[in-house]
């Protein structure tokens, strides 16, 4: 039977660029459904523990950016370390790709131009006219999909999907969840595959 790998990410993530087009390769591979659920970060961040970039310890910060270096040289990527738009609101650019899903369209390569916009372009993407180049570029119907973007329907999902990352235990941006089991972060990827390899039961927290 296939398996349903719960994708929970953000547009702003330099970690979710890097790891997007590993992940559809590897539903692929699986056969797997790939759920995408943009979710808003700062939510799950409050009941995770996780902290804007800004208040995170120096050390953690200088961190940071040897991790996003090694990332992209493991993915084959390009990366802009210091975007000309970082840190930016996500939640436009975040409800189009739940206004594609919604409109029963791919925002797969969407997805990858927004990453690219800012992690690699230096382009802002919290201005409507580049989101809607974005969209018209992915074969999108920009017009329509960004009115529905600014819906509270979409809105709503993208809540609900910031809910169900938190009850699953996702900890941050990227996560994927299969069967219950999180796994955080785009290095975990080779995690994923080998589990749908083995087809081995996820792992669980022991009762207490």
């Amino acid at each position: 039977m296939a398996r349903t790998i719960d994708y929970y990410f953000t547009t702003i993530s330099p970690y979710s660029y890097l790891g997007h087009r590993a992940i559809i390769d590897l539903a692929a591979k699986h056969g797997a459904t790939l759920a995408v659920k943009p979710i808003n970060l700062g939510g799950l961040w409050a009941e995770s523990g996780g902290l804007p970039l800004p208040k995170r310890s120096p050390m953690r910060q200088r961190y940071r950016l040897i991790e996003l270096q090694r990332a992209a040289d493991w993915r084959g990527l390009p990366l802009t370390l210091i975007p000309a738009h970082f840190p930016v609101d996500a939640t436009l650019p975040d409800h189009t790709v739940i206004a594609i899903i919604e409109a029963g369209g791919d925002p797969a390569d969407y997805l990858d131009a927004v990453f690219r916009a800012i992690w690699v372009e230096d382009m802002n993407i919290t201005e409507e006219e580049v989101l809607a180049e974005l969209l018209a570029g992915a074969g999108h119907d920009a017009s329509a999909i960004l009115e529905a973007a600014k819906s509270e329907a979409v809105a709503a999902i993208r809540a609900k999907n910031t809910e169900d990352s938190v009850a699953a235990d996702a900890m941050g941006a990227p996560a994927y969840v299969i069967d219950g089991e999180p796994f955080w972060g785009q290095d975990r990827i080779e995690m994923i595959d080998r589990m749908l390899t083995s087809g081995r039961a996820p792992f669980t927290v022991p009762e207490a």
